[in-house]
């Protein structure tokens, strides 16, 4: 991979962890009475997230292929288990734990092996 394509690589996780807010907010609404002020604020904020998400996008596959941005999604399962502790107060059981480390695991993998296959 070229070294512009890490900086690449990195906007993509950055946009990520923008579009794992998504599920926070719309978690969030799911704890308020429909149509209720709160409810239509999370849920307002989680489309105006998603927007935001889906011009990032579009501006990340322009430089990325496809297949390689497709994959680093996967990484937004640690985010999601990140914020659930962190915003919800849930457990995190090891089972949680050993799954999301084998997504990372193989995102990582696989964008590095992307990275062999360029330069030979």
């Amino acid at each position: 991979m070229k070294k512009t394509d890490w900086k690449v690589i990195a906007a993509l996780q950055a946009l990520l962890i923008l579009f794992s807010f998504a599920n926070v907010l719309s978690k969030a609404a799911s704890r308020h009475p429909f149509l209720s002020i709160p409810f239509c604020l999370c849920y307002g904020g989680m489309i105006a997230v998603l927007g935001l998400y889906a011009i990032g996008w579009q501006q990340v596959i322009k430089r990325l292929s496809l297949t390689t941005a497709y994959a680093n999604r996967a990484v937004c399962t640690f985010w999601t288990l990140l914020w659930s502790v962190v915003f919800f107060n849930e457990q995190i059981t090891l089972g949680k734990v050993l799954g999301a480390a084998i997504v990372v695991a193989g995102v990582v993998l696989y964008t590095s092996a992307g990275a062999a296959d360029v330069q030979s």
